[in-house]
């Protein structure tokens, strides 16, 4: 059994102008407690091709990781359009948001990104060059794909040859440095699908850490 599961994913502000910052509100449960932070990473996938053209566009760690549901909001600078070619700028990608824990991958949500002009002309008519300050993305948040993977969670358990560490006990913290609890916009309930195949993205269009946070305990 997982000793994390990621229970909810939202895309905050999402369409959005291609520069924007990218924004997810992360929940999740820890049923043991880990000795070491969880490693989150979002990652732009910018050719099917080739996959020297992805970007890791944030790499956070969060801990400490203790028994008890936890919610934050990972935020994310938008791609280097420099380092993506001009052809697959327009169209549709994918966006890859993983976690790890002791350089161990254990789950990878992956969403379809479509990048498209905002006015109707120039979707019509594209420019020879890429206007980046007119392109919209839109995250298809509807059908995110979800793959998990086993991975040790307690390998000092093993080393030792011991039981595991007891759990600890949840501590209720609707407010945590001051700050109040992040609303939710646009909930999306993660379901597990088949692996999430990132190789393949054709050109059919897919319309449409900061502080983290103690969720209150159902």
């Amino acid at each position: 059994m997982s000793s994390i599961n990621i229970t909810n994913v939202t895309v905050l502000d999402n369409p959005a102008p291609f520069v924007n910052p990218f924004q997810f509100e992360i929940s999740y449960e820890c049923l043991t407690s880990l000795k070491d932070d969880l490693e989150w990473k979002l990652i732009y996938v910018g050719s099917a091709e080739d996959e020297t053209y992805d970007q890791v566009l944030e790499s956070v760690l969060v801990g400490p990781v203790n028994v008890g549901n936890y919610r934050f909001v990972l935020q994310a600078d938008s791609p280097d359009p420099l380092k993506i070619r001009e052809e697959d700028i327009i169209g549709v990608t994918v966006l890859l948001l993983t976690c790890s824990y002791m350089d161990q991958e254990f789950i990878r949500v992956g969403y379809y990104v479509n990048n498209d002009y905002d006015d109707e002309q120039l979707r019509e008519e594209p420019p020879t060059k890429v206007l980046i300050n007119k392109v919209q993305r839109n995250i298809l948040t509807d059908k995110p794909r979800v793959t998990k993977f086993p991975v040790n969670f307690h390998p000092e358990d093993e080393q030792a040859g011991g039981d595991g560490p007891p759990p600890a006990e949840p501590f209720d913290d609707s407010v945590v440095n001051g700050e109040a609890r992040v609303l939710v916009e646009q909930s999306q309930k993660l379901q597990e699908t088949e692996p999430f195949d990132d190789s393949v993205v054709n050109g059919e269009a897919l319309v449409l850490l900061e502080q983290p946070q103690k969720l209150q305990e159902t």
